[in-house]
């Protein structure tokens, strides 16, 4: 199987961003990928005020792009997330929906950690304008291969991810706009990091540059395997679709001679 990352640079300009992600994920399907990988607000990236101008139902354009988009080149599309105006609720949310082949959303998970931190003097609040999700999600590709799904901050927080690993996913998938600051220090080391702990494929797509004025973005959309190897890898500065095989057997030899995860101790982790 080929996985694609896309990065994008993505602005307020809800309907740019579209084109562009379109003719991106156009590009990695003509090239052979079967799984593509949208970054974190691919559509909308901008302050609150953008933000609460570009949110829409899960029926609304953006989605529906994707879905048709899914079915015409017959991939798994994982839309990496959108600002979801949900019926109900005034806050919007983080939204990542994954679409199969046939157009039709497998799975829908919703952020669950809210960026509220400040770095290198500017100040990030999440939860001013956004609802956390409160569902790990779980979902299953074309060929039945199982995926995890994640968003962005998410990856600082190992439990997530072993708990999608003992729930059987093999791909983890991170759409993301980390910050430039934290990117360059942290970015790797945590994508790294959780494919070899987790003995499992991640794929991360991110949003690259500067946005609405002044919030700068790391980029360096990465594919990394289960020994922590980088099979692919963005720069910082370019939108680009990167790529690699998912040798699923290549994850069964690496489990079966180093089974760490078999080897946990679920009884002795008490809190």
């Amino acid at each position: 199987m080929i996985a694609a990352a896309v990065q994008m640079n993505s602005q307020a300009d809800k309907a740019a961003n579209l084109q562009t992600a379109e003719r991106l994920v156009r590009e990695a399907a003509s090239a052979g990928a079967e799984l593509v990988l949208l970054p974190e607000k691919f559509n909308a990236l901008g302050n609150t005020k953008d933000y609460f101008a570009a949110a829409e139902t899960l029926t609304g354009e953006t989605i529906a792009l994707c879905s048709a988009l899914a079915k015409e080149f017959g991939i798994d599309l994982v839309a990496g997330s959108i600002v979801e105006l949900v019926e109900g609720r005034e806050k919007l949310a983080n939204t990542c929906v994954h679409l199969g082949p046939d157009g039709e959303q497998k799975a829908v998970y919703r952020k669950i950690h809210m960026f509220d931190v400040e770095v290198d003097g500017q100040v990030y609040r999440e939860s001013d304008h956004e609802d956390r999700g409160d569902e790990i999600v779980t979902s299953a590709l074309a060929d039945g291969t199982p995926l995890g799904l994640t968003v962005c901050y998410d990856v600082r927080f190992p439990e997530l991810y072993r708990i999608l690993a003992v729930r059987g996913a093999l791909i983890e998938t991170i759409p993301a706009a980390f910050t430039y600051v934290t990117g360059e220090a942290h970015w790797e080391l945590l994508v790294r990091t959780r494919a070899v702990e987790n003995q499992l494929f991640v794929v991360a797509a991110g949003q690259f540059g500067i946005h609405d004025g002044d919030r700068r973005t790391y980029g360096n959309s990465m594919i990394i395997d289960p020994w922590g190897q980088v099979l692919a890898r963005a720069g910082d500065d370019a939108e680009c679709v990167i790529s690699a095989e998912i040798d699923l057997a290549s994850l069964t030899r690496i489990r079966d001679k180093l089974p760490s995860l078999a080897n946990r101790v679920p009884s002795a982790y008490a809190w």
